[in-house]
């Protein structure tokens, strides 16, 4: 069983898998840091200073100054402001993957050639013969390498 793991974990498309994985973590860091940290802050200068991730809609009643405070007083919250920010990271990360996809997509039409046949037909009976063969298999006649 652990040499049939092994084969399975050492192709080629598990590695690629992992990989991607990583990189796709990693990558997903980045946006959330760039929606945080460079987009939201000027978006909610413009919208009165907001903080967006501290939008909340609370459900206890009770007034609080943060969605820190409501949630360490365990007050029931719906946090819509990170919901927003999480939304605009799956935008980004949507049309970053689109385009990386649609590129790959490009380069993989531009690198594929065309398959040259490996075979003709005879010009005396029409039977599909090898583009090496110098008699057809069918009528015996000569025919010339191609």
């Amino acid at each position: 069983m652990f040499k049939e793991f092994k084969v399975f974990a050492m192709r080629g498309n598990v590695i690629d898998l992992a990989v991607g994985v990583i990189i796709g973590a990693a990558f997903g860091k980045i946006v959330s840091s760039l929606v945080n940290d460079i987009l939201m802050p000027p978006i909610g200068l413009l919208l009165g200073k907001v903080d967006f991730s501290n939008l909340y809609l609370n459900l206890s009643g009770k007034t609080f100054g943060s969605l820190a405070e409501a949630q360490t007083a365990g007050a029931p919250t719906i946090n819509y402001g990170i919901f927003l920010n999480n939304l605009i990271d799956f935008v980004i990360m949507a049309f970053v993957i689109f385009l990386l996809v649609r590129g790959m997509n490009r380069l993989s039409k531009k690198v594929e050639s065309p398959v040259e046949p490996t075979s003709r037909d005879c010009p005396f009976c029409a039977t599909s013969v090898s583009k090496k063969a110098t008699r057809c298999p069918n009528c015996t006649s000569e025919i010339k390498p191609v």
